[in-house]
């Protein structure tokens, strides 16, 4: 399977759009699946949080403060949705 994050979009808040390599694709409230404490912290900010990209090398959405999201998690979260 691949699990590579190829596209993000906000959608609100702290809801992002996420699109897979494999075309799976859905939407997360990644409010309800970390802590904004640690590397997390910045995410509060909202403006902040907007700054999320995809990085294309590691296959997933990254912030410029060295925080990431593993896209397997994501995905399993983004699929079960889907089922």
């Amino acid at each position: 399977m691949l699990y590579d994050i190829i596209e993000v979009k906000i959608l609100k808040n702290y809801t992002l759009f996420l699109r897979f390599e494999n075309g799976v694709e859905g939407s997360v409230d990644i409010s309800s699946i970390i802590p904004f404490e640690g590397v997390f912290s910045k995410l509060k900010d909202v403006e902040y949080f907007a700054t999320v990209a995809v990085n294309k090398e590691l296959g997933t959405i990254v912030w410029d403060n060295g925080a990431d999201l593993s896209p397997e998690y994501l995905y399993s979260i983004i699929s079960h949705k889907v089922a």
